[in-house]
């Protein structure tokens, strides 16, 4: 029997590619990105069936020309991981850039609802699926100059829970993981390159992992049919809330 598909947006990097890397184990894979190169590099480090789709999720009619493009034994997607997604900026709300807000906007929220819709036809007519969105702490929380990327994944988090309605009859699991901090690429493409400034976000304490989370997200792929892990929130140890960690941990 052919192992189930996966298909995870943002697999080039970070949450993405770990992800790719622990369900390939289980799972044939469809990994999507905007990096052909990284996309190539990781397929040939895989031990399972891959197939490649290049496009950003901010564009519409390339999710869905994409998605379009996968031959029939391809196109029953069991898992959606609904990973790719990016903070850009951390300014006060006056002095914000609105190409930021736009960019963060489009990411997390247009891009997942672009990927979820390309996906979600399949699986209600099989009335069998699972969707992971990843979203984060920020989800529930708002913190000092996090204004807009805490509003787009508070969009995520209002997101899951009107999936998880509207798909319940169809039997489609939904969850959402909410990591806080996580070392991965993430805070350098929020900084703009600084890598500086990034690296000191993750000083004195020991951060979430990638393998962190995909670990994770393969636990909850990996439950019964009849049982759903709707929202896992994920942070260090050193982490209480948004604001608070102990970087005296070390």
């Amino acid at each position: 029997m052919d192992k189930p598909i996966a298909l995870i947006t943002g697999a080039t990097s970070g949450i993405g590619e770990a992800t790719a890397r622990i369900l390939a184990k289980n799972h044939r894979l469809i990994l999507c990105g905007r990096r052909q190169d990284r996309l190539d590099r990781i397929a040939q480090e895989l031990d399972t069936e891959v197939r490649l789709l290049n496009f950003d999720v901010r564009e519409r009619a390339d999710v869905f020309a994409a998605i379009e493009s996968l031959p029939p034994e391809w196109r029953e997607v069991e898992v959606l991981v609904n990973n790719a997604g990016n903070a850009h900026g951390m300014d006060l709300i006056h002095e914000g850039d609105p190409d930021d807000w736009d960019a963060m906007i489009d990411i997390n929220v247009k891009g997942l609802l672009y990927v979820s819709k390309a996906i979600l036809p399949g699986m209600t007519e099989r009335k069998s699926g699972h969707i992971v969105n990843i979203s984060s702490i920020a989800g529930f929380e708002v913190y000092p100059k996090g204004n807009v990327y805490c509003a787009s994944k508070h969009a995520v988090d209002a997101l899951t829970k009107g999936m998880r309605l509207d798909l319940n009859p169809f039997g489609i699991k939904v969850t959402s993981i909410d990591p806080g901090l996580v070392e991965t690429e993430f805070s350098e493409v929020r900084f703009k390159g600084d890598k500086e400034r990034a690296k000191n976000v993750y000083k004195g304490f020991t951060p979430l992992t990638a393998h962190d989370v995909a670990q994770t997200i393969e636990f909850v792929v990996s439950r019964p049919r009849h049982v759903l892990v709707g929202d896992v929130l994920m942070l260090a140890t050193a982490q209480a809330n948004s604001t608070i960690v102990n970087k005296n941990s070390q």
